[in-house]
């Protein structure tokens, strides 16, 4: 069995067939972890969320991004974001329900400690510990299977630091915010800056990528990640970056876990 980690689709089904032929995925003998944004802004995103769904569970594992949620935002009456919403097929599909229903069912960070990894879509908080990290993503995972009329609410950046006694909309909109929107943190205090989408090199003054926050808690494994396109290809720090950018023209990525390999495709 080989487990193959794939960056950010965001709609870019031709990307993903070409990708999985040239990596030989067979399932149920290896395993995909995609790291979230399967949809949108690319032209493809009922047909990456049907063929992913009809995969064999053992088969993949899934998180949820920012534009997964935002998905779940707009089935739930958010308006529309015109500037880059390429949602309207999947909303008016016969199938919209069940795929709506797949899609809100899964996580916000997987852990496989024999494996080595963790997967989260923009990453961990770097004031989390893992044990921490897993039950404040069961926290918002449960209540996404429920009423979700809290997702109207959801969009905004506060509170950036993270307190054991945050309650309510802002206790779930951090923990949103830390799996599905991070990239930078300050230096002082690791609160999440969520503005900037630059690269490293062009980080706000007083602020870091989230890995190098220097009082970072340990977690014993390493964090696949994407959603920061700018960043790129990315290993180090503990961490594997894999969103190279797919949508825009760039590279659709895939590594191997067990071994490092890297495979990639053009997209869109």
């Amino acid at each position: 069995m080989a487990t193959y980690a794939i960056g950010d689709v965001q709609g870019c089904y031709a990307a993903l067939q070409r990708l999985l032929e040239v990596i030989g995925f067979v399932p149920p003998h290896d395993r995909l972890w995609l790291v979230g944004d399967l949809v949108n802004r690319g032209p493809q995103s009922l047909e990456v969320l049907r063929f992913v769904r009809s995969l064999p569970p053992d088969s993949v594992e899934l998180v949820l991004g920012n534009h997964d949620l935002y998905l779940l935002m707009r089935a739930a009456g958010y308006p529309k974001r015109a500037r880059d919403d390429t949602l309207d097929a999947v909303l008016a599909a016969p199938d919209r329900d069940e795929l709506l229903d797949w899609l809100r069912r899964r996580s916000l960070l997987v852990v496989d400690e024999a494996l080595g990894y963790a997967m989260a879509h923009a990453g961990v908080s770097p004031v989390w510990s893992l044990a921490r990290a897993a039950a404040c993503a069961r926290e918002v995972e449960e209540a996404l299977r429920g009423d979700v009329g809290w997702l109207l609410r959801l969009k905004g950046d506060r509170p950036t630091r993270w307190r054991d006694d945050l309650e309510g909309l802002d206790r779930l909109r951090y923990i949103v915010n830390a799996f599905t929107r991070m990239r930078f943190v300050s230096l002082r205090h690791g609160a999440l800056e969520l503005e900037a989408k630059g690269p490293p090199e062009r980080a706000p003054k007083g602020t870091v990528p989230w890995f190098r926050w220097p009082q970072r808690v340990p977690l014993g494994v390493q964090v696949v990640f994407g959603h920061w396109s700018a960043l790129g290809f990315y290993a180090g720090d503990g961490v594997l970056g894999i969103d190279t950018g797919c949508v825009y023209g760039g590279l659709l990525t895939a590594v191997r876990l067990e071994d490092g390999a890297v495979f990639t495709v053009k997209g869109p």
